[in-house]
């Protein structure tokens, strides 16, 4: 196991001069640990284990050997990609494909995203027409393979990122599925925070002989964090996470539920903090506008549930608040990973009620911190400055991100025989007519509610 720093650049560990260039052409001129200690057996076309927390740049770490693989190579078949990567969300999916983009282009490699929550047709005509590489979730890319509309047979490499989370969320029976139909000799990438048993049965299965690089713990702590749990009344939870995030710069605030997350959202924008949620219950039109406007600064507050905001990438978090403490100590790690990422600082702040005390102790000492407690009576403390310092912005109202429009659909004439009912009576039936369930009859069949 590795977990050795290197000050040599990309060239030095093999990646390609083109795509050194991409790399240095977005600023990234010098690699991290876990991309300095995987590149050169993951180039080499070894089987790579790579372990490392949240914001390490495990991204790069195998987007790079992927894409240098897949280079100069035979264009995909339609329905038949030459490298697939699995991730837990589609926010995170979205975001590889982000980072994967000037390097493809400078490949000349197509792609394609696939999750659920949007049409299928647009995945189903990227497919058909050839990817070289799939970007995916893995329940929707088991429904177009189930409906004949893609093949793994001709995959090269197999890229899992954030297995643990994927664990978490009940994934694993589906990405053994995939992994089966993809060739035994290919190569096969996997990156996690963690390596916990459930990741260490997908190991033992499908990795051959692979190498195993460690450049942080999940556990250990991160120098450029500070970690503080502010003991606070239930009445005065709002009133201070308005004053949290009411100071400059980005915030991510974390709730237990999905309607937690809408109720504060709605909350902190009638007192002035404009915010955008984040959580399963959106559509997906939804989450990508509240990205936009999160990543664009027009929102400077983004309330997420833990599984919705795994993955989102956004820089410069100066601070991580848990409204709700986790559930147990994983949770609260890769929560606390949206701040402090790449060596900059960040704060995370975690709200404690006088019911919360036992839990919120053995769920920092489980993860290995030592947070400075602070009593706090009433809405405001001096601490609060010294957390989130400079001057408090509200603006009235906070932030509405509208929906677009839709466009109404023009009213048709009747088709010819067809009288048009008069105002008033549009979608009504005449009177004998319709679902009375007549008597000896069939009638309707009842709907499930489901």
């Amino acid at each position: 196991m590795s977990s050795a720093v290197t000050t040599a650049g990309f060239a030095d560990l093999g990646v390609p001069a083109d795509l050194s260039t991409v790399l240095a052409d977005l600023g990234i001129m010098t690699p991290t640990p876990i991309q300095a200690a995987t590149l050169p057996d993951s180039l080499a076309g070894r089987d790579v284990l790579g372990r490392g927390r949240t914001g390490s740049g495990k991204t790069y770490a195998f987007l790079v050997p992927l894409v240098a693989r897949l280079a100069g190579g035979k264009p995909a078949q339609s329905k038949r990609p030459r490298a697939l990567v699995l991730a837990p969300t589609r926010e995170l999916v979205a975001q590889i494909e982000a980072s994967l983009a000037p390097l493809a282009a400078a490949a000349g490699l197509t792609t394609r995203t696939v999750f659920g929550g949007v049409g299928q047709q647009p995945q189903v005509v990227g497919l058909r027409r050839g990817a070289d590489i799939v970007l995916a979730c893995p329940g929707r890319l088991e429904d177009l393979i189930g409906q004949g509309h893609c093949d793994l047979g001709a995959i090269e490499v197999t890229v899992l990122d954030e297995a643990d989370h994927m664990a978490d969320l009940g994934f694993l029976p589906a990405v053994r599925r995939l992994l089966d139909k993809t060739p035994q000799d290919s190569q096969r990438l996997l990156f996690s925070a963690t390596l916990d048993k459930a990741i260490d049965v997908l190991v033992k299965r499908y990795l051959r002989n692979p190498v195993t690089h460690q450049a942080d713990s999940a556990q250990s702590p991160v120098a450029t964090m500070d970690h503080h749990v502010l003991h606070v009344a239930r009445e005065h939870r709002v009133p201070v996470l308005v004053d949290l995030t009411s100071a400059p710069g980005r915030t991510v605030v974390f709730t237990r539920t999905k309607h937690g997350a809408k109720a504060l959202t709605r909350q902190l924008n009638s007192a002035g903090v404009p915010s955008v949620e984040l959580h399963g219950n959106l559509s997906q039109g939804a989450r990508t506008r509240n990205m936009e406007a999160f990543h664009s600064g027009r929102a400077t507050t983004l309330v997420a549930t833990d599984i919705a905001a795994r993955g989102i990438h956004v820089d410069d978090v100066a601070l991580v608040v848990h409204a709700d403490p986790p559930v147990e100590h994983k949770a609260y790690l890769h929560r606390s990973g949206r701040t402090a990422r790449a060596g900059a600082k960040g704060t995370v702040v975690t709200l404690m009620t006088d019911d919360q005390v036992r839990e919120v102790r053995s769920l920092t000492r489980a993860a290995g911190i030592k947070p400075t407690t602070t009593k706090v009576v009433g809405a405001s403390h001096p601490v609060l400055a010294d957390l989130a310092p400079g001057e408090r912005v509200l603006v009235p109202g906070g932030l509405v991100v509208e929906a677009p429009a839709q466009q109404q659909r023009p009213k048709q004439a009747p088709k010819q025989g067809q009288r048009r009912r008069p105002a008033g009576q549009q979608g009504a039936r005449p009177q004998g007519s319709g679902n009375r369930r007549r008597r000896g009859g069939r009638g309707r069949r009842p709907t499930s509610s489901a």
